[in-house]
């Protein structure tokens, strides 16, 4: 099964609400919680980074009955450093976001916490790919 969900930059209205409809979705199918659990973490924060550091990104969910795979592409500013990105409370999030609570360095680290396998990829001026895969069964 593929599903794509589009991502507005700036919308933190609606932020969080793929990650929401693919819990639903895996919950339908019977996935272990704790792969559930680690799944929607990981895709929360990387659809909150699109959120609050691009224009608008896809996310594409790619499930079997193996595993979930998924890949947020955005169009945005990029990722100069990403090994510094990965570093705990690293963030380059604009003062307004931290207001709101977002932008407080953990994305990439619980990402790469919550993911089986994490790919980065961004050119910067561009844009950024995130891909993470859970597997069902290890």
């Amino acid at each position: 099964m593929k599903f794509v969900y589009n991502v507005e930059g700036g919308d933190f209205t609606n932020a969080g609400s793929s990650s929401s409809e693919v819990k639903k979705m895996m919950k339908q199918l019977g996935v272990a919680s704790d792969i559930i659990k680690h799944t929607v973490v990981a895709l929360y924060e990387a659809e909150v980074n699109i959120v609050a550091h691009a224009y608008s990104g896809t996310i594409t969910v790619d499930i079997d009955e193996n595993r979930i795979h998924l890949k947020l592409e955005d169009k945005g500013p990029g990722i100069p450093n990403i090994d510094q990105a990965m570093q705990k409370g690293y963030s380059t999030a604009s003062s307004k976001v931290r207001e709101m609570g977002f932008g407080a360095g953990m994305g990439l680290p619980n990402m790469k916490s919550n993911a089986d396998v994490l790919t980065v990829n961004s050119e910067v001026g561009k844009g950024t790919t995130v891909e993470i895969t859970n597997y069902f069964s290890k």
